[in-house]
Parts: C-alpha cells; structure tokens; sequence
C-alpha cells in the first residue's frame, strides 16, 4: 500500500500532456518505452522485482505497481533487479539523479571492502563522510544531502546504515549465527550492532535470526466474501491473514512469511477466529477485536497498533497515520509497514489512503480494498440509522 512517487519524470517518459506522473509512468511501462529507460523504474509488489519501462515481462495491473527515480531506491524498499531487463545497467537521464545513483554505488562499495576487512580480522566500518562522498560527486556536501534527500528521501549515512543493516538481514534469515553475520554486514562490532537493532529490526539479531523457528502455526482456508480466506494462528492469536483466487499461493505466501515455524492445516481449531473473521466481512460483526501474535519491528508494530485504532467505516492518510505515531515525516515506512501487514482485516490496512482520497495499492489487490471500505461504510450507515444518529 504505497504510494506512488510523486516526483515529476523526465520529459520524454511520454503520456499525454495533463496527466499525473504515475500515469505518465504507467503509459510507459505499458507501451515498453526504451525512451522512458533511464528515466524511472516500476516496481512490482507482488513479485517483489522492479524493472525498466521497456522490460519484455508480462505487465502487472496498475494497483500492484510502484514508481521510482532509480534503481537504488527500490531496492531500499526491498525489491530485487529483474535478471531478464537489468535495470541497474540503463543511463539514468537527470544528471543529479545520475550523481546520487554513483554516491549509492560509492556507498556500497565501501560496505563490501568493510566485509572484507571484517571477515580477514581487520577494522571495518570505515567513515564515509560527506565531504569525501560529495568530492566524488562533483558536488558540495550542502548539494548532495539536498540531492540525496530527494531523490532516496533519505541521507547518505541513512542509506548506508540501512544497506549495512538489509545485508545483516539477509544473512540471518540464512542462517549465518549473528557473529558470522554482522562482520559479513561491516559492523566492526557487537556494540554498534546491537545499538542500533532495537531502532531498524525491533528486535535483537538473535530473535530476528529465528524466523518463526520454535512456533507452532495452525492455518485454515476457507471460502469468504472476497475468495479464498487463509487464517493461521499460534495459541497466542493470529499470525497470518490472507486473500486470494486460489489455496496454493496462500499457502506459499504463509510458508514464506515463517519459514522455520511448524505449520499445521487445522480448520477445526480455528473455527472460532475464522467464524467471527467471515462475519466481520460479511458487515455483522463491525468490531473484530482478536489478538495477533506477529513478527515484527518496533516501527511495524507502531504503525500497526495505530491502524487498529481507525474506526470502522472511517479512513486515514498516510500522513495522518505518520503523525500520530510521533513521525510526520515517514510517510513511506508507514506505506511500506502497511504493506507487509500480514494480518490484514484484523489489522485494518485497507483504511489507509492517499491524501488526495484515492485508494493507493493493497496487497490483495484493490477490488478487495474497495469492497471492504464500501461494506464498511454502508454498515455504518446502517448503525447510525438504528441508533438515530446523524
């Protein structure tokens, strides 16, 4: 459920004279534009992949769809290169946007030579200061951060930690035990490591490094208003919450979303969750207060935490919800944390929207989205005329 980037592409991205940038953009991607290369990518959030405009794959619907400047700033919001159009190799054509893509490229480099200093016993996280990334640049310190910021909406240190912090990741969920792991990421040691886990995983590395290991998921699928239903739970409360056409991709999501959990088809166990679940869709059972039991950071549980205070039949923007955590300014990570909801429904992500009113895209597709905002209001509805209110 991100918005779109609302930065204004490159001229020759073609569409007709009037259009928002994200239909610009879309005309585009649709029309396989060699023309737009270089100017922006699109990323798809159900593939987790981002190409170039004139990529040969089969194209996405538009909901499933995020644009982006350049190809580093998807991959700060997770998503992988596509292998068949290589997006990283087009020549970006604004030259500042071009210059903050090489301060990336410069950052990363430097990360990979921390590794291995690291992995040889050598000190690593070597400063990578301003001055020397914007020298590179052809930039002043003052140009970069300004250029940086708005093209990643971050700063180069912020980029950095977090490209340390993604490779960490990465390596835990392998496997790797975090010693092995955080000297692969660069950190020169456990100290720096773990100051800054509880801030960008909401965890320690050793919990984040379990990935579901030790839970015992019990899951369901059933049909339900919006197609096939999958629920799964721990004794604790619900871990999974899914939508979809078909069993098979809800169960793959389910074993990709705990891959080291025991997980267990069970419907008759479930019965009571999934029972009050199908009523909420159906509009009888407007309050669905059921408790979760999900991974998460502290930013994720935050912003979640927050959405199920969103009444029933009522929305919120994206903004709204940044700053009523005490963020205003992290309206993508709000996006993003809203994105990888797994609980949805019960964790109610469809009532985010876009500040202009329009529904931005939802995981499970936005027919989905809409028809639970519509059941919603209607239920609404339907209360204040019994009760008298107006």
């Amino acid at each position: 459920m991100i918005e779109p980037m609302t930065r204004t592409p490159n001229a020759n991205v073609g569409g007709g004279r009037g259009l928002a940038p994200n239909q610009k953009q879309w005309q585009a991607v649709q029309r396989r534009d060699r023309g737009a290369d270089g100017a922006f990518v699109y990323a798809v959030r159900s593939t987790g992949i981002y190409c170039r405009p004139s990529c040969p794959a089969r194209k996405p619907g538009l909901e499933q769809v995020e644009f982006f400047p350049l190809p580093e700033a998807a991959e700060q919001q997770g998503f992988r290169a596509c292998l068949r159009c290589r997006p990283r190799l087009a020549r970006l054509r604004d030259p500042r946007t071009a210059a903050v893509a090489r301060v990336c490229r410069e950052i990363e480099a430097q990360i990979d030579a921390d590794s291995s200093k690291s992995a040889n016993g050598d000190a690593s996280e070597a400063p990578m200061t301003l001055s020397s990334l914007s020298s590179a640049a052809g930039m002043s310190a003052h140009q970069l951060e300004r250029a940086f910021r708005s093209v990643m909406g971050i700063s180069p240190r912020q980029y950095a930690d977090a490209r340390r912090m993604r490779r960490l990741k990465s390596r835990l969920r392998k496997g790797d035990d975090v010693t092995t792991a955080l000297y692969d990421a660069g950190f020169g040691s456990s100290s720096r490591l773990y100051e800054r886990a509880p801030a960008q995983l909401g965890m320690t590395p050793a919990t984040y490094r379990q990935g579901g290991a030790g839970m015992k998921i019990r899951y369901a699928i059933v049909g339900s208003p919006l197609g096939r239903l999958l629920v799964a739970a721990t004794d604790r409360g619900i871990s999974a919450l899914y939508l979809g056409k078909e069993d098979g991709p809800l169960e793959s999501s389910l074993r990709k979303e705990y891959p080291r959990a025991e997980l267990q088809r069970d419907r008759n166990s479930l019965q009571g969750w999934v029972g009050k679940i199908l009523e909420h869709l159906r509009g009888r059972e407007p309050n669905l207060d059921l408790p979760t039991d999900v991974q998460a950071t502290a930013f994720q549980r935050r912003v979640w935490e927050e959405l199920r205070k969103i009444p029933y039949g009522t929305t919120r923007t994206y903004g709204q919800v940044a700053r009523a955590i005490g963020k205003p300014k992290a309206i993508r990570a709000v996006a993003r944390a809203c994105a990888t909801n797994p609980v949805s429904v019960v964790v109610p992500c469809h009532r985010v929207v876009r500040a202009d009113g329009n529904l931005a895209g939802y995981r499970w597709g936005l027919e989905r989205k809409q028809a639970l905002l519509e059941q919603e209001s209607a239920g609404r509805g339907e209360k204040r005329q019994r009760t008298g209110v107006k």
